[in-house]
């Protein structure tokens, strides 16, 4: 654990030997929050149903993505928007040609598949999917986790390294601060049916910052960490002020990426931002997040500041 994480853990986790095709790729930017991390780790090794959530932008769904890629396990990620049906879950019946004949014959979707696979099956955006479609995942959640195909009169038993994940902006509660429309109220006896429920929050801002710079090539020197760190902090200040109720979105580290990438391009700071993140907020608001750009940079977010892009 110490050697593949760089923490300790109370857990002997098995990992595959070798890579296949489902096996993410390796980030090594990635920062792994202890907490959560282990969380993840205690469903790979003793198969717990793990629900991550969490708001936008902490990197919820890579985080399973990285830990089961240092792990070689094969990790496939579903989203649940609107257009997932149960069909689509199940399977259904298809036309193929065999034999240079039309014959009808059952295609398994992606739960079949998967549970009878050593693969970890990641339920993005788990609090978006349709009701009916969450019901047929309520099997899959129980201990024994069989899955009954009713077309085909078949019990499919999992796999023994099968092992299931999902992560959300809410805990099932509905879309209750206005960020995440389409989100859904989720049935209590099913988030019951999750064994582990982790909260991941943003990183502390220096590992932020060591993020946005791996990210961002041309940030990577020291003398640009003062700059990214007025960049983390300004984001910071949008996340209290969201948490407070003056602001009705905030940065997440992916905007802060944006917005290196955007200084990068135009070479100015406040435009930079302006095309990052200030856009995107209620014209009521511009006068806090004006402030909170000064207060970062000394600077007016109308005027062009004296911190520039590097060459």
């Amino acid at each position: 654990m110490r050697e593949v994480f760089g923490f300790d853990a109370p857990l002997e986790v098995m990992a595959f030997a070798e890579r296949d095709e489902h096996v993410p790729e390796v980030d090594p930017a990635y920062r792994f929050q202890p907490d959560v991390t282990r969380a993840l780790l205690a469903g790979f090794a003793l198969n717990r149903r793990v629900l991550l959530q969490g708001l936008h932008g902490t990197g919820k769904s890579t985080h399973v993505e990285q830990v089961a890629a240092r792990l070689n396990w094969p990790c496939v990620r579903v989203n649940l928007d609107g257009h997932i049906a149960r069909l689509d879950l199940v399977g259904r019946d298809a036309i193929v040609l065999r034999q240079g004949q039309q014959v009808t014959e059952f295609q398994e979707g992606i739960l079949p598949w998967a549970l009878q696979r050593p693969v970890a099956l990641v339920f993005d955006e788990y609090d978006a999917g349709r009701p009916d479609v969450m019901f047929v995942i309520q099997r899959v959640l129980e201990r024994d986790g069989r899955f009954t195909l009713l077309d085909q009169n078949r019990v499919l038993t999992p796999h023994p390294f099968f092992r299931l994940f999902a992560t959300s902006n809410t805990v099932g509660l509905g879309n209750l601060n206005g960020l995440y429309q389409g989100a859904q109220r989720l049935n209590h006896a099913q988030v019951d049916r999750w064994n582990i429920v982790a909260t991941l929050n943003y990183l502390p801002a220096d590992e932020e910052v060591a993020i946005v710079a791996a990210r961002v090539p041309a940030f990577a020197g020291a003398e640009h960490r003062e700059v990214l760190a007025a960049m983390v902090q300004l984001a910071t200040l949008t996340r209290r002020g969201f948490a407070v109720g003056d602001l009705s979105t905030l940065m997440s580290p992916r905007t802060v990426i944006s917005w290196a990438e955007n200084l990068a391009i135009f070479g100015e700071v406040a435009t930079a931002f302006r095309l990052a993140f200030a856009n995107k907020c209620d014209e009521a608001e511009l006068p806090i997040v004006a402030e909170y750009f000064q207060r970062c940079f000394g600077s007016e977010l109308g005027l062009t500041p004296a911190v520039n892009a590097p060459p």
